[in-house]
């Protein structure tokens, strides 16, 4: 149970609005929860930079989490990046060097407020953890420490644009999304009559970004800009990097821990993309008494014993049967003193035609060709959890359209924590095309539950920098990387490798149907296994505890589905996702927010060219004299060289449509 805390150990007051001045002239507006009595007892201060409109968009989970943090004897400040909320300015991109500046401005001026110490940490998800790790990088000198969760330190490997080479349609669902919200206008609450003159510089400054991101299908200098495992070495402060399993930037976590050479730790738990105090999937954990641990640590110099727990901790899930989503995942937490960890260990299994085997065995060669429509049971490749569905469900029709390799049934329970990876050997009639290996659980009853997915562009086998096509009729050889894992496999279960070379609606297929043979007993499988440790010690948290949310009531519940149509004369298979996150009034500041979106992915069966993406936000806001709503709409189509890429954006006022823009372009395919 979450605990509401009322009463802290330094009484909570609330600055808002307060704008931070840049050296450009440019005004930042931010929120800031602190001790009434920070003038006369300083406090370090604690930002979160990032672009979701902080009073009527992350207000939800700001006011449960920064002034309780902010009761423990800290200045929370939370900060609308320019361009967005109530900032002035424009914004064009994500992680720009603009943003980093501003980052350094902002902890400068924290740091130089009457009631700070000097002494900042800087914090975030996503986005906010995403620039926490590079502003880190840039060495702000007042900046001591950073907590950054569910982000990535490589924006090519594992971010929502790119996977393993592939294009990921998650791009232009994304894409979709920050088009309708850059075009919301600031609140005229806080801005006055300012609002309409900066509104309308918004409009005019829209642009369609995956038309940026589709341009780079490589790793190419764009990406590297922002990646701080170009250089670790340049982040010089202590860093606690989070995610969850359930979330598509787990891995970051491990390798961060192994590339850092600075004071660090790593958490990863059960959880999709949300703060540990949501517990979502569950359990939820008392995050807030742990980074105030951290703070403190790091920020006033006191020895909370944060550092004397794990190294890394990470959770174990028990096995489960698949499900669209789950409240809450069984399970445990174990701790690891150092990642690699020398509790685990590698066990190579052989890829033979009767299964995976311990030695190597000959036998009949294995064609892999999936149909295009393999993929459709994997699930959304950014789960959001809660009651939306995004998550795999049972596996076996996915099974069945790529090659299996089962183990015999488990004669005592297997702990995997680690990546597991696929050394693959093949000749291929094409010279382009992916392979996806996933990762199952096999219950007695023969339901496949997904435990973990990787998938390599074949053009990407010697690096993702430099493409280079397979030769039709060679041997090729390649290394799959599945994302890391925490997974307990019951004995009587079996594990299951499946390779599959179609993935929609998650990845772009390839232009071609490619037809690839493998040799039995010549590709691998690595695990990484986790042995029993003697003596372990149980590792836990305390339960979470949050400050009051915002006052809100809610006019129109939120609706979650997924929804799939076969036409049976045409073969065209449609995956329809609709969320509704319903209508909310904050009755604290009169404002009105709602948002909906629509994905709709098609494609028809035996043809790769027919992939079709849409997807679409509707965005509105009521605060002051703004009646507001944007709509986005975004499409997406391939030809065998070149994706087609339409956009447009519509923005009302009162109902009225008073903008809209829109365009139509080809991008070239590179290799992809």
């Amino acid at each position: 149970m979450t605990t509401v805390v009322e009463t802290f150990p330094r009484t909570v007051t609330c600055l808002d609005p307060m704008f931070i001045p840049m050296s450009d002239g440019t005004r930042l507006a931010a929120t800031i929860w602190l001790p009434q009595d920070a003038e006369a007892n300083p406090v370090p201060a604690i930002l979160e930079l990032i672009p979701y409109r902080r009073r009527d968009g992350t207000v939800f989970r700001d006011t449960k989490m920064h002034p309780y943090v902010a009761g423990h004897g800290f200045a929370c400040c939370r900060v609308d990046i320019r361009g967005s909320g109530d900032s002035e300015g424009i914004l064009s991109d994500e992680y720009t060097e603009q943003e980093q500046n501003d980052a350094c401005e902002i902890i400068a001026w924290l740091a130089a407020q009457s009631w700070s110490t000097g002494a900042v940490g800087m914090t975030g998800i996503s986005w906010g953890g995403f620039n926490a790790l590079q502003v880190a990088a840039r060495q702000p000198p007042a900046l001591k420490a950073i907590i950054a969760l569910c982000c990535s330190d490589d924006r090519y490997a594992d971010d929502v644009h790119y996977f393993g080479g592939c294009l990921l349609t998650e791009d232009g669902m994304w894409s979709s999304l920050m088009l309708a919200m850059s075009a919301l206008p600031p609140d005229p609450q806080i801005v006055g009559e300012r609002w309409r003159q900066m509104w309308r510089e918004r409009l005019e400054a829209t642009t369609c970004w995956s038309s940026t991101w589709m341009c780079h299908q490589r790793r190419d200098a764009y990406w590297k800009r922002g990646s701080v495992c170009e250089d670790f070495a340049k982040i010089r402060i202590p860093v606690y990097a989070i995610s969850g399993w359930d979330d598509t930037y787990s891995n970051a976590v491990p390798r961060l821990l192994e590339g850092l050479s600075v004071p660090r730790k790593g958490l990863v738990g059960p959880w999709t993309h949300a703060y540990p105090f949501l517990g979502n999937p569950g359990p939820a954990i008392g995050y807030l008494q742990e980074a105030i641990r951290w703070w403190r640590h790091w920020l006033e110099g006191v020895d909370t014993g944060v550092m004397d727990g794990p190294f890394y901790t990470a959770w174990i899930n028990d096995p489960h049967a698949p499900a669209p989503f789950y409240p809450e995942h069984a399970g445990r937490f174990v701790g690891e003193p150092s990642w690699p960890s020398p509790n685990v260990k590698t066990e190579v299994f052989h890829l033979n035609a009767g299964g995976l085997g311990k030695a190597a065995e000959g036998g009949r060669d294995l064609l892999l060709r999936s149909p295009v429509t393999a993929g459709r049971d994997c699930g959304r490749y950014g789960g959001y959890g809660g009651t939306v569905p995004d998550m795999p469900v049972d596996q076996r029709r996915e099974d069945e359209l790529g090659l299996c390799f089962d183990t015999p049934p488990l004669t005592e329970d297997l702990e995997l924590l680690g990546a597991p990876s696929v050394q693959v050997k093949g000749v291929s009639d094409s010279a382009g095309g992916f392979i996806v290996a996933r990762l199952c659980d096999v219950a007695p009853d023969g339901t496949s539950t997904l435990v973990t997915w990787g998938v390599l562009n074949l053009a990407h086998r010697h690096g993702h920098d430099e493409p280079e096509p397979l030769l039709p009729g060679e041997t090729f050889k390649a290394l799959i990387e599945l994302n890391h894992v925490g997974r307990r496999f019951s004995a009587g279960s079996r594990l299951r490798l499946v390779l599959s070379n179609q993935h929609w609606p998650i990845l772009w297929p390839s232009p071609e149907m490619p037809a690839i043979t493998l040799e039995s007993g010549a590709s691998r499988l690595s695990l990484p296994v986790r042995g029993p440790v003697a003596n372990e010690i149980p590792v836990g948290f305390e339960p979470p505890e949050i400050s009051a949310p915002v006052p809100s009531v809610e006019l129109n519940g939120e609706e979650h589905s997924r929804e799939i149509e076969v036409d049976g004369e045409t073969g065209c298979q449609t995956i329809t996702l609709t969320s509704d996150e319903g209508r909310h009034h904050l009755t604290d500041r009169s404002i009105v927010t709602a948002s909906r979106v629509v994905d709709r992915m098609s494609i028809i069966e035996g043809d790769p060219l027919s992939a079709r993406l849409e997807t679409g936000w509707d965005l509105s806001i009521k605060s002051g004299e703004a009646d507001i709503e944007t709509r986005s709409h975004l499409a997406i189509s391939t030809q065998a060289h070149r994706f087609r890429l339409s956009w447009r954006l519509e923005a009302f006022e009162r109902g009225r449509l008073v903008f809209e823009r829109g365009g139509d372009e080809w991008i070239r395919r590179d290799h992809i």
